[in-house]
């Protein structure tokens, strides 16, 4: 059993940046497959920045060379570095663990308005 808690999310204007955090308890964290997800009202959830066990990241086009996915497995921590944001980042952010089982967090909402 793993549990994931988010944090980090707020208001911020266009182009200001955000760090979100998701902290891990419960199993062998550098085990896992780590996700950023994120879901904007009446949208599907959709796979925003992923971190392999070995540190290998994957991004949505849509983020890319603006979000920076990172991960310290000693501290059983992944976080999502939101820079240059825009209204359409508006969205609840969830972190998601896959292994064995998949794990998702409760999400944090990130609003970007001025």
């Amino acid at each position: 059993q793993v549990q994931l808690v988010e944090s980090g999310g707020g208001l911020v204007q266009p182009g200001g940046s955000l760090r979100l955090s998701c902290a891990a308890s419960g199993s062998i964290f550098s085990m896992y497959f780590m996700g950023w997800y994120r879901q904007a009202p009446g949208k599907q959830r959709e796979l925003v920045a992923g971190i392999s066990s070995a540190g290998t990241a994957n991004y949505a086009e849509s983020v890319k060379g603006r979000f920076t996915i990172s991960r310290d497995n000693a501290k059983a921590m992944v976080y999502l570095q939101m820079n240059s944001l825009k209204p359409g980042d508006t969205a609840v952010y969830y972190c998601k663990a896959v292994w064995t089982d998949t794990y998702w967090g409760q999400g944090t909402l990130v609003t970007v308005s001025s």
